[in-house]
C-alpha cells in the first residue's frame, strides 16, 4: 500500500495491540471467569473515563464503552425523548450520517414525534443560526455531528449546545468523526449526550465497539429503553425485576465486547503520550498540506475542494470532488492509494495525525492526479 487516506473509516492496527490480544488470550485461558470480577466486569467503566479524560473533556463517570453507534443512538434518543415530555419535534440535519437520520426517523414514526430537518450545503454543515431558527418549546433533542462526515464540517459545538438549552431543549453530539483528530470538551460545552466510534481514529479496529456520554446530573434522570442484565444494580442477585445501576452504568445492556475494546486502549496511551494538542496541530497540517497540493496539482485536472479552507470549520479530513469520482477511487485503489469514494462526487482524504506522514500524502496525491487523468 502507497498511500493510506481512510483512517477516518478504519484506523490502521498499532504494533503494541498484537502483545495486548495475545495476552487476552493468555488471560482468558489461564483466569477463564475469574477475569470477569478481576477487571472485565469494570472495563466498559474504565475505557470510558479514559476515553473521556483525553479525548472528550469529560470527567470520571460519564463515559461507558459497549454496543454500536447505533444501538447507543437509539438508547439516547429514546432516553432523552422520555426525558422531556409535551415536545415532540427532534432537530436534525438532512445530510448527518444516514445512521443518525434513520434512528431517528424510525424513532419519530414509533413515537409519533415530527422530525424538524434543517437543509444544509453538502459542502459545509449545520450554523448556528439554523438551530436558533427551529428550536422552541417543541423541541425535545436536537441531534448532531460535531465533524460532518461528508464535508468535514466543524461544528460551533458550545453555541449550538447552549442555543438549544435556551430553548429547553437536550442536545446530542455524534462525536465519530472527531474522536481522537479533534479536541472536544464536553463538560466545557454542556453537552448532554454523546455518542462515538472507536474504530476510527481510536484505533479499535473493525467493529470495536462505541460509547455514550451522558452528563452526570441527567445520569439517574433518563431512562435507557433497553433494560439488561449487565446494567442492572445487582446483577449476580439475580432478582425477579429490573433495577438499573446508578450512574453511567445503567446504560449498559448485554455483555461488553471484551476481545474488541482491546486494541484501542493501545491507541489511547499513544494519544495520552502525544497530546490531543499536538495530534489536532498535526491533523492541521495535514489537511493545509492537502489543500496546497489541490489548488497546486490537482485543481487543473479539474478537482475541487468541498471542504472548508479555515482550519478552525474543518475537522480531520478533506473532500475532493470530480465528476469521475467513483471510478478515479477505483484506480486508486487499484494501485495501492486508498480514499474514500463519497456519492456523488466526493473523494474523501481521511488523515489519521498519528499514523498518517507528510510524505505519504504528497505520493498518494501524485497518484490520484494520475488517476484523474486517465
Amino acid at each position: 500500500m502507497r498511500a493510506y487516506f481512510d483512517g477516518n473509516s478504519l484506523g490502521i492496527p498499532l504494533a503494541a495491540s498484537r502483545d495486548r490480544l495475545a495476552g487476552l488470550v493468555g488471560t482468558w485461558s489461564s483466569r477463564l471467569i475469574r477475569a470477569w470480577d478481576e477487571e472485565w466486569m469494570a472495563l466498559p467503566e474504565t475505557v470510558g473515563d479514559r476515553i473521556g479524560a483525553l479525548t472528550l473533556g469529560a470527567a470520571a463517570g460519564q463515559v461507558v464503552v459497549g454496543d454500536s453507534t447505533t444501538v447507543l443512538l437509539y438508547k439516547l434518543i429514546r432516553a432523552a425523548l422520555a426525558a422531556r415530555p409535551g415536545r415532540d419535534e427532534i432537530v436534525i440535519d438532512d445530510d448527518n450520517f444516514p445512521t443518525d437520520r434513520f434512528v431517528v426517523e424510525r424513532i419519530a414514526a414509533e413515537l409519533g414525534k415530527t422530525v424538524r430537518w434543517l437543509p444544509v450545503d453538502r459542502h459545509s454543515g449545520v450554523e448556528p443560526a439554523q438551530v436558533r431558527e427551529v428550536a422552541g418549546e417543541r423541541t425535545a433533542l436536537v441531534v448532531l455531528s460535531h465533524v460532518a462526515y461528508r464535508s468535514s464540517h466543524l461544528a460551533d459545538a458550545a453555541e449550538i449546545t447552549r442555543i438549544a438549552h435556551d430553548a429547553g431543549a437536550l442536545v446530542l453530539w455524534d462525536v465519530c468523526h472527531s474522536v481522537g483528530s479533534v479536541p472536544i470538551q464536553l463538560d466545557g460545552w454542556g453537552a448532554d449526550l454523546a455518542v462515538g466510534c472507536t474504530y476510527k481514529y481510536l484505533n479499535g479496529g473493525p467493529g470495536s465497539p462505541a460509547f455514550a456520554y451522558v452528563r452526570a446530573d441527567l445520569q439517574d434522570e433518563l431512562e435507557q429503553p433497553i433494560a439488561g442484565w449487565m446494567g442492572s444494580a445487582a446483577p449476580f442477585d439475580m432478582g425477579p425485576h429490573y433495577e438499573p445501576a446508578r450512574g453511567i452504568r445503567r446504560f449498559l445492556s448485554g455483555t461488553p465486547p471484551i476481545v474488541a475494546m482491546q486494541p484501542m486502549r493501545d491507541m489511547l496511551d499513544l494519544i495520552e503520550r502525544a497530546g490531543m494538542t499536538a495530534v489536532r496541530r498535526k491533523s492541521v497540517a495535514l489537511t493545509e498540506f492537502v489543500l496546497e497540493i489541490a489548488d497546486a496539482d490537482l485543481a487543473a485536472a479539474g478537482v475541487t475542494v468541498a471542504t472548508a479552507r479555515d482550519a478552525a470549520r474543518r475537522g480531520g479530513h478533506v473532500t475532493l470532488e470530480h465528476p469521475d469520482a467513483r471510478a478515479v477511487t477505483a484506480r486508486a485503489w487499484e494501485r495501492g492509494v486508498i480514499p474514500d469514494f463519497r456519492g456523488p462526487h466526493g473523494i474523501r482524504i481521511g488523515l489519521s495525525p498519528l499514523s498518517t506522514s507528510f510524505a505519504e500524502v504528497a505520493d498518494g496525491l501524485a497518484v490520484l492526479r494520475e488517476c484523474v487523468e486517465g
